[in-house]
């Protein structure tokens, strides 16, 4: 999830509070059903979409260091 205005090519959903979703279609007809909520943590999203499992950025920080996961050089997290 990132800060984003929308495109053409983007579906907007609109919630109470000024709030809006910005997907785009394509990606969201891929994903769908898509389901954004907000937790304890931070916010979650749940959809369709099968990811590569284990070991991802997922399931770690951003930090850098030496054990090249997210924060190295060409990580999914630069």
């Amino acid at each position: 999830m990132a800060l984003d205005e929308p495109k053409d090519t983007d579906k907007v959903f609109e919630f109470e509070g000024n709030i809006k979703f910005v997907m785009e279609k394509e990606l969201l007809e891929s994903a769908k059903p898509v389901k954004v909520d907000i937790t304890y943590t931070g916010f979650s999203v749940e959809s369709n979409l099968q990811l590569g499992g284990g070991g991802g950025c997922g399931s770690g920080s951003c930090s850098t260091d030496s054990s090249g996961g997210c924060g190295t050089p060409g990580s999914c997290c630069n």
